[in-house]
């Protein structure tokens, strides 16, 4: 018998229905429903074609934001991180560049800069 555990702890997800987390599983059913809705409430306006692609752009997100993570955030933790990095806590970030080796190297710069002074005079 064999039983599968996976490497990471944190990346277990209890599946409820369908092998579907509960959040995978909520995030699915509003898909379907806005693609039914969307299906419903357009066919009398556009073809079939049209409309059937207009269910599948309607129900994306809705399937994104249940199954996508970045970086080990769900999606909505993603956009509140970003809400607050872009606008309500932005910095501006300035650049001074150094270099490091006329840091490292200025008193010997500066000692034969003086001795060639005093070979001229």
């Amino acid at each position: 018998m064999e039983v599968k555990i996976n490497r990471e702890i944190r990346d277990y997800t209890e599946s409820m229905f369908f092998g579907l987390s509960l959040r995978q599983f909520i995030f699915s059913v509003l898909a379907v429903g806005v693609a039914i809705g969307i299906y419903f409430g357009l066919r009398s306006f556009f073809g079939t074609e049209t409309v059937s692609w207009m269910c599948v752009l309607g129900a994306f997100p809705f399937a994104a934001l249940g199954f996508i993570k970045y970086h080990g955030m769900t999606a909505e933790q993603f956009l509140w991180a970003y809400i607050k990095s872009e606008f309500l806590m932005p910095k501006k970030l300035t650049f001074y560049p150094t270099n490091i080796y006329y840091e490292a190297l200025k008193n010997v710069i500066a000692n034969h800069e003086k001795e060639e002074w005093k070979r001229h005079d």
